[in-house]
């Protein structure tokens, strides 16, 4: 079966469903929903069978579903209709929601009911709902969906009133009056997008990325302290942590990035290097430790680890080898890693040096990482990585991952080689010719398609996930595997080093040369430009016969 994915942008929704559906076999194509007459073009060369639609912020034309079977992925239980979904579903404290599969029409939302799959709501912010409970009920629905739709089992959708638009005016923070649960709630249901208009110190800026905090106190609003990037403001009955600020027209930073000077005299309370959770606060490194493993989690926001964070996330590695048998690397709640912080080398006024930095501290991390000869290593890929995220995990002497879970080994999207001693690892475990297909495809990878091809160790299911991770973990360590992994790095070390210098031998010009591309594709992706056109890599491969004709 032909199957077409139309989108708005290849998110982390699309990318699960699409993983699913190469997984299953069928032939998959994405066409982005940029103007009906492009949509209508590349949907007419591939032919598909069926058209899904799991992200997609614009109505569908008359031309694609009178045409072809058009079905909606809904983040919304039977009977909600319209945009700004989980807004509503945050808002009304629900305790659970739903993701449905609807047959496209006329009907705004009004189709025809193919698959319906709910779930518990999480207390947690709007995107970390949507990459994790939406995009696993979405693909229990999928599983739902060709069996009712090859049986014609279909639920009338209700007609209920659409959502009016969920506007600024119902997110608006009034200080003086809402407490610090009121604003966590209003930041929650913002977040990652369109985030809480606000004024701090004077700048017009969007709010993202809020903790309570326990032990600060002073004034609404007034700025407490910082740390790591982030700034405390105080509230009517305690006080809140902002991790990160986007001016007007601008795009997303650390908060002290977009407020600077203006934060002159404002202490830097800092925390421990790798913090204890024995408060409610700001923090981003963690271990928990159990039996002989310690688990250290990175909570970076949105995976992205700048120069700085690389290196206190070292420090820490180097800290627990000394503290644990094994060391688990877990990530953060919503994302492993994304590898490099393209946001903040986007802001700097020395780019080139700064991403140079970037990437030789992140090197220096999965330096700390391979070379960790007196521990088993793995990498718990319970959440999506990419890109220099990946191989960062591939470092470690295991990589295990969560069923649903999506990998994106490769850099080239956004102009880069990439380095992270990719060379080694990756080649390492799937061979030559596997390792430069997955770098050069730059497609997504289900963690279950990465275990058959190597990547990877292991998969467990979702539901016993952090039991069998921890079984698994216990039954690496070994006398003898712990002797023979430092036999061959000491082997290997010299070997191993050059191949990491030659990435970055290769990755110098594109950091520092004008001329290239990463520069474009980095502006682009920082201020989420909209894309002109599908990517050539997902678009319909033309055969053999359509090539040479």
């Amino acid at each position: 079966m032909k199957i077409l994915l139309l989108c708005t942008a290849f998110n982390s929704q699309t990318q699960a469903v699409y993983t699913a559906l190469e997984d299953r076999g069928y032939e998959v194509a994405v066409v982005y929903a940029i103007s009906e007459e492009q949509m209508l073009k590349e949907t007419e060369d591939f032919e598909p069978n069926l058209i899904l639609c799991p992200f997609l912020k614009r109505y569908l034309p008359e031309s694609i579903y009178e045409n072809y079977p058009t079905y909606i992925f809904h983040p919304g239980p039977i009977g909600d209709r319209g945009s700004n979904a989980l807004e509503y579903a945050l808002k009304s404290h629900t305790k659970e929601w739903g993701v449905v599969i609807l047959k496209a029409n006329e009907l705004y939302d009004g189709g025809d009911i193919y698959a319906q799959q709910n779930f518990k709501v999480r207390e947690t912010y709007k995107a970390s709902l949507y990459r994790q409970e939406i995009v696993r009920a979405s693909l229990q629905a999928l599983e739902q969906f060709f069996v009712h739709l090859k049986n014609d089992e279909k639920t009338p959708q209700l007609l209920n009133p659409i959502h009016e638009p969920f506007a600024q005016a119902k997110r608006f923070i009034d200080w003086s009056k809402d407490d610090t649960e009121a604003i966590i709630d209003k930041i929650h249901l913002s977040d990652s997008f369109p985030g809480v208009l606000d004024e701090i110190l004077g700048i017009q800026c969007y709010l993202f990325g809020v903790h309570k905090e326990d032990k600060f106190r002073g004034l609404p609003k007034e700025v407490l302290a910082k740390r790591d990037g982030a700034i405390c403001l105080g509230t009517i009955d305690g006080a809140v942590w902002i991790t990160h600020l986007k001016e007007v027209g601008k795009f997303k930073l650390p908060a002290t990035y977009v407020l600077k000077e203006k934060l002159q005299g404002i202490k830097e309370e800092r925390l421990p290097l790798v913090f204890d959770k024995s408060y409610n606060t700001f923090y981003e490194v963690s271990v928990e430790k159990r039996d002989n493993v310690a688990y250290l989690c990175f909570g970076f926001h949105n995976g992205a680890m700048s120069a700085e964070q690389c290196i206190r996330l070292k420090y820490a590695v180097e800290y627990l080898k000394n503290e644990c048998e094994v060391l688990v690397l877990i990530g953060g709640m919503d994302f492993f890693s994304n590898g490099i912080h393209l946001n903040i080398l986007e802001d700097s006024a020395k780019q080139g040096e700064d991403g140079w930095a970037n990437i030789n501290a992140m090197n220096d991390l999965v330096r700390s990482i391979l070379y960790a000869d007196e521990v088993v290593t793995i990498a718990s890929f319970g959440r999506n990585a990419g890109a220099g995220g990946v191989f960062m995990g591939l470092a470690c002497d295991y990589a295990v991952g969560k069923e649903g879970v999506v990998l994106n080994p490769h850099y080239k999207t956004l102009g880069l080689s990439g380095s992270e001693y990719h060379t080694y690892s990756l080649p390492k475990r799937v061979g030559e010719e596997m390792a430069e297909s997955l770098l050069n495809d730059c497609l997504p990878l289900s963690v279950e398609k990465a275990k058959a091809l190597g990547v990877i160790d292991e998969v467990y299911a979702h539901e016993t996930y952090h039991e069998e991770l921890h079984n698994f973990a216990k039954s690496t360590y070994d006398d003898d595997f712990i002797r023979g992994k430092q036999d061959y790095l000491e082997e290997h070390r010299e070997g191993i080093e050059a191949l990491k210098e030659k990435e970055l031998e290769v990755m110098h010009p594109e950091f520092w040369s004008e001329e290239s591309d990463f520069h474009t594709l980095r502006q682009e992706f920082v201020y989420k430009v909209c894309p002109r056109e599908t990517p050539e890599r997902l678009k319909v491969k033309p055969t053999k016969e359509e090539t040479y004709a």
